[in-house]
């Protein structure tokens, strides 16, 4: 069965966010108040063949763990998306 997974990589607490802070920033001049810890990361998104949501979810996050983020520095977070029409 396919599953539609998408895989959210953030950096860990503590590490210093430059691309947050710098969007953080220019919030204001562009009209937006109020809006504090920004964060930014990457999103992944993927049709994962697997038998079951679990074993979907296990495999992209060996994936993420592997390839798509440095551990040592970001986390990593796998979720089944919802498949929208094209």
């Amino acid at each position: 069965m396919n599953y539609f997974v998408i895989v959210d990589v953030t950096l860990r607490e503590g590490i210093a966010d430059p691309e947050g802070a710098t969007i953080e920033r220019a919030l204001p001049a562009l009209g937006f108040s109020g809006v504090h810890d920004v964060k930014a990361g990457k999103s992944f998104r993927m049709n994962i063949e697997a038998d079951s949501q679990g074993a979907a979810l296990e495999k992209a996050t060996s994936l993420a763990e592997r390839l798509l983020s440095n551990p040592v520095i970001e986390d990593a977070r796998a979720r089944l998306g919802e498949v929208h029409a094209q």
